[in-house]
């Protein structure tokens, strides 16, 4: 029995066993407490600051700070784009747990209508920086403030923020010059600084806002606050405050501007003024005009639809983009280019018998006045509008050379400083029909270029610099919005401003001068009832453009074609002759004879500018317009 029991139980085996699993036990648990400690320095000590910042980040928050968007004021300190404050939604991505439930949900609580519900979500997803604010609406009215602070709970990474917006006083008259801000969209984005843009959910998108962006916008701050669980926040720990915009003066003279749109009367058209010893633009105006208003906190589909269909195009520029036959406003500097070239002398005259052959071609070319105007020197050809002195005299020139000579006052070119969107037009030139069309250029298309039809193409501004030009003896200055960028003037002397024009004879101005000067004063000039008891000297141009060409033996008669098919009425003048302050382009489309409704509102222009004690009557303006029958069939 005894062998049995030891065969059965071994104490010493146990005993050795138990010691063996009692050592593994106890090199397991120094082990596992190896580990742990380990891995307690590990955190503690070698990954403390990794911790400790996403620590910091449950708790502390980063936010940025945008700039304020400097002021446009213009040249008398009346405030043209100003910032109010209103509050703007906000969605941070990375913080909202469901994106489509979080949109469907503030959907409902703001009533959005469909189109802008739509609009609303596109706008939720584009691309953003990451945990950077994305902008979904602005300019929340008191209602849909309070919706959304009694369901702030529902809406994490949703926040209602108090921020400037930019407002236009006078939007609609100053809408094509100033321009206008808008959300910053994926493209610009990509493009922009991202440190100074935190937080910023608006850049200019057109005009001077566009142009002066950089000096406008200013730089962003940012700011360290305390948060609780929900995002709340508690406490601010610490800022970099945001550098403001620089405040921006304009040449712009807000009376005016306002008068040059109240003068066009609702027609389209533009009127441009500068004043020629500075370059300065005293007044841009493109009618009609849009409420740029709309655009700033995000136009609806249907109202930008509207304006995308108006049939009289009201977000055109028509002052730096619209291009029009200058018509005979362009025949006091094809004198002067025919003087310079000796093609013709001040005193020269040929015999008008109501048209012009060329060298054994038997087409007329007419005069606008029938049965012509007889004989005529280069004064009498400006003061009537003689076309067929400017047919001998651009025949004689040449394209070349009449292609060089009207570069020279700026045409074909851009010839503003700050002028962001300004159309070169178009001064024809042999070389550019050969590229544009590949054929020859023929010797009656310089006849229509003589007098300001044909190819050649000029913008309200392109018109208005010349005559700048015109007025200072050749001298250039380039024209310029801006006078000050905060308190530092913007100079005379820019870059890239064309030579001036010198003339062998400082008497040929003289004689171009006279002759403009008898437009209006005169006993022939075409525009000498608009001269009419004017107080000062002034010397203009009238021009007449046609939009579709007649035929040799057609004659034009407004009254049987469509509105839109008749003549644009042009007029382009200059006064005091003595010493130039003002120079003004007038361009009334389908308004018919230059000197019958443009030289109206250039007279208007010029009195409101020289005469401080005399403010144009617009309602007798009209009426003179209307009773003027002058010359409507010539220019």
């Amino acid at each position: 029995m005894r062998e049995r029991r030891d065969t059965l139980k071994n104490p010493e085996q146990e005993l050795r066993i138990f010691r063996v699993r009692s050592l593994l036990a106890v090199l397991l648990v120094f082990a596992m407490t190896g580990l742990l400690m380990g891995r307690l320095v590990y955190l503690q000590v070698v990954q403390h600051e990794v911790y400790s910042t996403r620590s910091e980040k449950n708790r502390v928050r980063v936010e940025p700070l945008p700039p304020t968007r400097g002021l446009i004021y213009d040249r008398n300190g009346e405030l043209l784009a100003e910032n109010r404050p209103t509050y703007n939604l906000t969605l941070v991505r990375e913080r909202v747990d469901d994106l489509d439930a979080t949109l469907t949900l503030l959907v409902r609580l703001l009533e959005l209508p469909d189109e802008e519900a739509e609009a609303f979500r596109v706008r939720s997803r584009q691309r953003q920086r990451p945990f950077q604010p994305a902008l979904l609406m602005s300019d929340l009215d008191e209602d849909q403030i309070a919706r959304l602070a009694v369901n702030r709970h529902r809406l994490p990474g949703v926040e209602v923020e108090a921020q400037l917006l930019r407002y236009y006083p006078d939007a609609e008259i100053m809408a094509h010059a100033l321009g206008y801000v808008g959300r910053i969209n994926a493209e610009e984005l990509e493009t922009l600084d991202t440190g100074r843009y935190a937080g910023t959910h608006f850049i200019g998108k057109t005009g001077v806002e566009r142009f002066y962006e950089d000096a406008l916008h200013g730089q962003a701050g940012l700011r360290k606050v305390e948060t609780n669980a929900r995002g709340r926040v508690l406490r601010e720990l610490g800022r970099t405050d945001p550098v403001p915009g620089q405040n921006l003066t304009l040449t712009l003279d807000k009376e005016l501007q306002q008068l040059a749109y109240e003068l066009l009367d609702g027609r389209r058209g533009s009127i441009v003024a500068i004043a020629p010893a500075t370059g300065e633009i005293l007044a841009m105006v493109s009618v009609p005009g849009f409420d740029s208003n709309q655009f700033v906190t995000g136009i609806d589909v249907a109202s930008y639809r509207a304006l995308q269909e108006d049939i009289d195009l009201p977000l055109f520029n028509r002052a730096i983009r619209g291009q029009y036959p200058p018509g005979s406003t362009i025949k006091p500097f094809l004198a002067l280019a025919g003087l310079v070239e000796g093609v013709i002398t001040p005193d020269k005259t040929i015999f008008d018998p109501g048209y012009y052959q060329l060298p054994n071609d038997s087409r007329r070319y007419r005069n606008w006045l029938r049965w012509g105007h007889g004989r005529v020197d280069m004064e009498r050809s400006i003061a009537v509008s003689n076309n067929t002195y400017y047919y001998s005299l651009a025949h004689d020139m040449g394209i070349d050379r009449l292609h060089d000579s009207m570069s020279a006052f700026g045409f074909g070119q851009r010839v503003g400083h700050d002028v962001f969107g300004e159309s070169t037009a178009l001064m024809p030139s042999r070389d550019w029909k050969r590229g544009r069309f590949n054929q020859p250029w023929y010797p009656g298309e310089t006849l229509s270029v003589g007098i300001g039809q044909g190819y050649w193409q000029v913008t309200p501004l392109q018109l208005a610099t010349a005559t700048a030009v015109l007025a200072n003896r050749g001298q250039w200055v380039k024209p310029r919005l801006a006078s000050r960028i905060g308190d530092d003037p913007v100079p005379l002397a820019l870059p890239e401003t064309p030579a001036d024009i010198e003339l062998a004879s400082d008497g040929w101005w003289d004689k171009v001068f006279s002759g403009m000067e008898k437009v209006l004063s005169g006993s022939e000039g075409t525009a000498r009832r608009t001269g009419v008891g004017l107080d000062y000297r002034m010397g203009g141009k009238s021009g007449t453009a046609q939009v579709f060409s007649l035929g040799q033996d057609q004659r034009y008669d407004a009254e049987e074609l469509a509105e839109r098919l008749r003549d644009h009425a042009l007029f382009m003048a200059f006064a005091p002759l003595e010493e130039p302050q003002i120079a003004v382009s007038v361009i009334v489309e389908n308004a018919g004879g230059g000197s019958t409704h443009a030289a109206h509102l250039a007279r208007a222009m010029t009195d409101a500018w020289l005469l401080d004690d005399e403010e144009p009557d617009v309602e007798e303006l009209r009426e003179a317009m209307e009773n003027d029958t002058g010359n409507v069939a010539g220019n």
